[in-house]
């Protein structure tokens, strides 16, 4: 009686479950979010778009609202504050002076002229630009002209107060690397006594990313020169000119977190270098990453995950499949070298049980995930091609009724009473039997 007692309260105390396959039928709506945080040891922050994109036409270009970014070097350290990189102008205004005869104005420079002229002139603006590149050859007339305007009313000899120049990247690839530079073209503007830190060795300037003619750059020069006193020496520290311009990255890798909201259809984010007014060189871009998070759907806390785990042991494998792997481009050789990551999430939902009354409900996307790199024509990126399964896993905790465990009790010690009554009428008249014939044999 004893054992078949504990074997009942054994079973009434263990959680059983029921799995069973459904459609889909989320309680949050028909979009999915998706939370990320990916480091790019070789894509600079000025640059760096998160895109959306799926089956249903869907195309979010460059997200900014729920995206963060962090400039990171090649160890993956973060090297100063988050990078705002701001809203870009949908359209720059280019010069028409293309068919102009081009007279040289800005100053051509090399790895010795730049930092002996950056440490000479209160201010530098320089144009990284690459000869085949299309905005290049836009910019070219308008910035050689400006350069010479400014250089007429800013003699460099005798005011020293501002000086235009150029720098060939496809020559000087040490130079532009070292600043950071992967679109082209990239006007940058550097301040003399605040343009270097010493801790690092990273160039703090400003990237300018105004209307590309003639007038506006004479305009944002003098602007510049305004905000310096030609007679004081004191290095100009602050500018209060009203520029187009922002902080250039600190260093050329780029950390980038935050989350998307996508609609529960086949899609792909991506991640890459996107700008409507510079260009790229494919064979200089590497889109390797370390993914410290990729996950879908709402965070479930770790308290929360711990107490589903009684019911689902395996639960919560997979929700972060991705989490800390590198995926490293070795292969400097080959270019255009994109990283793809095909995943496939299915939901799964636990319902759960605490009085008759009292139910709560889970809910974890969990996901398969196979990576591979891929040459590709265009210029190189990051995607995660995801698939959501039409179905789900539904696992329903299975509550047991205490008067249903005590009717079992009842019939395990009413049975058992039965049973050796059963067996204690059959072994007496066996023995009464025995005993007659016993006798019978005797007489």
């Amino acid at each position: 009686m004893m054992f078949l007692f504990g074997m009942e309260l054994n079973d009434y105390l263990t959680v059983s479950t029921t799995t069973s396959i459904v459609v889909d039928n989320s309680s949050d709506g028909d979009f999915l979010r998706i939370d990320f945080n990916i480091s790019f040891p070789a894509l600079s922050c000025e640059f760096a778009s998160v895109d959306v994109s799926d089956v249903l036409g869907t195309n979010r270009l460059n997200i900014t609202k729920t995206i963060r970014k962090f400039s990171i070097d090649p160890d993956l350290r973060p090297t100063g504050a988050e990078f705002h990189s701001g809203p870009l102008p949908h359209y720059i205004k280019h010069g028409d002076e293309v068919d102009e005869e081009i007279n040289e104005g800005s100053v051509a420079l090399n790895s010795a002229s730049f930092d002996k002229l950056s440490h000479q002139y209160q201010i530098l603006v320089v144009n990284f630009y690459a000869p085949w590149c299309y905005w290049s050859t836009r910019l070219k007339p308008s910035w050689e002209k400006a350069a010479k305007i400014i250089k007429q009313r800013y003699d460099p000899e005798v005011d020293g107060r501002i000086l235009l120049a150029k720098v060939d990247c496809t020559e000087e690839v040490d130079l532009c690397r070292r600043n950071h530079i992967q679109g082209y073209p990239s006007i940058r503007i550097f301040r003399k006594g605040s343009d270097v830190r010493e801790t690092h060795g990273h160039h703090e300037h400003e990237s300018y990313y105004g209307d590309r003619d003639t007038d506006t750059l004479v305009k944002t020069m003098e602007d510049l020169v305004d905000s310096i006193p030609q007679e004081d020496q004191k290095i100009a520290l602050e500018d209060k000119s009203n520029v187009t311009k922002r902080p250039a990255p600190l260093s050329g890798g780029c950390r980038i977190e935050g989350y998307v909201r996508v609609k529960k259809v086949p899609g792909n984010l991506i991640i890459s270098a996107r700008s409507g007014s510079h260009s790229f060189d494919a064979s200089k871009m590497n889109m390797s990453h370390v993914i410290s998070h990729l996950s879908f759907g709402k965070t479930v806390s770790p308290q929360v995950l711990n107490d589903v785990k009684r019911l689902i042991p395996y639960l919560g494998r997979s929700h972060d499949k991705l989490n800390g792997r590198s995926f490293i481009n070795h292969r400097d050789l080959d270019a255009n070298v994109t990283i793809e990551h095909y995943l496939q999430v299915v939901k799964t939902e636990v319902v759960t049980t605490k009085s008759s009354h009292d139910h709560r409900i889970i809910e974890e996307y969990e996901y398969t995930a196979h990576s591979s790199l891929a040459q590709s024509v265009y210029i190189p990126v990051a995607k995660f091609h995801f698939e959501l399964s039409p179905m789900q896993v539904l696992v329903t905790e299975d509550s047991k009724s205490f008067s249903h465990f005590l009717t079992n009790v009842c019939a395990i010690i009413g049975g058992v009473f039965t049973v050796a009554g059963i067996l204690d009428s059959i072994f007496h008249n066996t023995i009464r039997l025995m005993k007659k014939v016993e006798i019978g044999k005797n007489y």
